[in-house]
This record gives structure tokens, sequence and C-alpha cells, in this order.
């Protein structure tokens, strides 16, 4: 199949890949930051702001003193900037996007803001997707980076982009997500947003950065497996670890070891059946998605869990939201280096 693009939103276009297939951090991708409505000056902003604005454009890498800052006369504006260029200071530490995801991870003392981590994540997916075909994938992964409302309709189990369904909420549109997701009565495949399926997948191209399709996301459906595809791509691309992962029904295994729970519902599920709890029926029936995992070199898995599965969840909220933290991916693995 003929690789076509998609996610022109991630700003990879701005990026240049390293020898090692990363992201090098230019001077085009920190301009789009300074552009930001946050930073980019007003009709009322003071001269100290616009100089600062001015040396950022003409040098995007070029320090800025705290000084400079604290005599913006805007302290919002000044705050702004202590942010952005923070993030920017990051990013140049690291040199490379994946670098800088890896080490916001692993140093608690570093702290951007969720959007723009999530910016990261959207980024760095485009980057090792970049030959992906299949669009099914593509929307999978919109999990790690999106947040999704989900919906358990006619026995279904349907996912679709928060921002879009609060957007349609909002405009109370009568042929939007919101029906979709308020009449029960109503095929899926009748409203504006398309329930994404082997047969309709080509659409996505066209609608990649609009993330309006959804997926049914039940058990042997292909979203699971397609996730499943994404996982094994963002260890391997950030880690260099080569994983197997499954989706399963449930999880039956009297000699359990270890598991992830992908956002922080399923962590407290997962754990309380791991503990041998029962967690009550409606916790439970928040469970999206469970998946087994296998790291293909045993020789990096800590020896309590060597031969054994790990286990993955995915769960909404009470409100039906599910916000994925594919950090936890990164962090909680039982790796030897780890102990």
């Amino acid at each position: 199949m003929t690789k076509r693009d998609f996610w022109k939103s991630a700003g990879m276009h701005l990026l240049e890949h390293d020898p090692e297939g990363w992201l090098k951090v230019t001077p085009q991708f920190l301009l789009a930051y300074y552009t930001r409505p946050e930073v980019h000056p007003i009709e009322t902003s003071c001269d100290a702001e616009l100089r600062l604005h001015e040396a950022l454009v003409e040098d995007p890498f070029r320090p800025v003193q705290e000084a400079e800052i604290t005599a913006l006369a805007d302290a919002e504006a000044a705050d702004n900037y202590r942010v952005v260029l923070g993030y920017r200071d990051l990013l140049v530490r690291a040199g490379t996007i994946e670098g800088a995801y890896l080490r916001l991870m692993r140093e608690a003392s570093v702290s951007i803001p969720p959007v723009f981590i999530d910016q990261m994540v959207h980024v760095i997916l485009r980057n090792f997707l970049q030959d992906c075909t299949d669009p099914i994938r593509l929307r999978a992964a919109e999990i790690f980076f999106r947040e999704q409302n989900a919906s358990t309709d006619d026995n279904r189990l349907m996912l679709a982009d928060e921002e879009i369904v609060e957007m349609h909420a909002k405009a109370g549109s009568e042929t939007g997500i919101a029906q979709l997701l308020a009449q029960t009565d109503t095929p899926m495949k009748s409203v504006e947003l398309d329930v994404l399926d082997e047969n309709n997948k080509d659409i996505y191209w066209a609608r990649s950065d609009r993330f309006d399709t959804v997926v049914d996301f039940r058990f042997e459906q292909p979203a699971p497996d397609a996730f499943a595809r994404v996982v094994e791509g963002w260890l391997k691309h950030l880690l260099r670890i080569e994983v197997r992962v499954e989706p399963r029904p449930r999880i039956d295994d009297p000699d359990w070891r270890w598991h992830i729970g992908l956002d922080r519902e399923a962590t407290g599920i997962l754990n309380a059946l791991y503990q041998g709890e029962a967690p009550p029926l409606e916790e439970m029936a928040r469970v999206v998605g469970l998946f087994r995992m296998r790291i293909a070199d045993e020789r990096m898995v800590l020896d309590r869990v060597k031969g054994r599965p790990i286990y993955l969840g995915l769960a909404m909220d009470a409100r039906k939201q599910v916000k994925m933290k594919p950090q936890n991916l990164l962090t909680n693995l039982p790796l030897m280096a780890a102990a």
C-alpha cells in the first residue's frame, strides 16, 4: 500500500532525524512554540516583551536570563515565558524529542504542562508510525495522547475523542457525536462521525487531524489488536525493547507476577485484583481493555518475572473517560536495570 501522510498537526515536518531515528530539536520546531498565543506579543505588550520575543524569533536557542522575564510588565506573560522556555530548555538539553520525553519521565524535578507532554507523545508516535498503512492502528494510537469518551450502548464499546464529544455537546449538534452517545436507538453509522472499520478505514487519511472517527474497542475487534501493535512500537522506539502484546478477554492466571495499569483507574483495579480483592462490579465494568505482554529478551527481566507474562489494563473513569498514561509503559516495566 502506498505511504500516506497523516497527523500534520504533530509538527514532524519541523524536525529532523538523528542517526538513531529520533527527532532532533530544530529552530523551526521551537519557533512554533514562540508563536503560541500564550507568548506571542499583543497590542498591549510592553517594550521588554517585544524585545524578548524578537530576540527569540531571531535565535530560537538564545539563552534567556530571569531578569529579562521579570522585566515584563505583564506578570501572566512572564509566567508563560517561564513555562515555554523551561520546556525549550528541556528539549535543548536532551537534543531530541524522544530524549526529552524519557528525561521528563525519569526526573521528577522536571515539570512541564500536560498539553506539552501530549504534544511530545503525538510527534513521537508520528515518527515511529511514519510507514504505517493501517488507519485503525493510527486511530488506536490516538488513545496515547488524546482523552477518549467511552460509550457502552448496544453491547459495544465505542471510543470517541473527548474534545470532539464536548465540542458537539456544547454546540447541541443533532448529527454529531453527542447524538452518537446519547441516543441508543440511533444506528452508529447514521451519524456524522463514522465508526472506523475494515470497510471504511480509508476515510481516516483525509480526516486524521480532525480526530473525529470512532472505534469499537471490544475484544476480538481490530482496534485492541491495533493498540497492542502501537504498544510494541512505543517500547521498541523509546527503549529498544522487543515485546509481544496480545489482547485478552480476562486475566486467568494463578501465578500472576506483574501488571501495569495504563491509567489511574486501571492501576487501581489491577492492584486490587492482584492482591486478591474483589472490586465492586461497577469498577470492574470500567475496564476497557486487557492485554498480555512478554519481553523477548528475558535476560533483561527481573528474576521473579522471568518466564511469566506482564498484564496491561486500560480503563475508563466514572465519567466514562479514558485518559491513558503512556509513560507507565516506560517506568513500570520489570527490568533488571530498574531493580
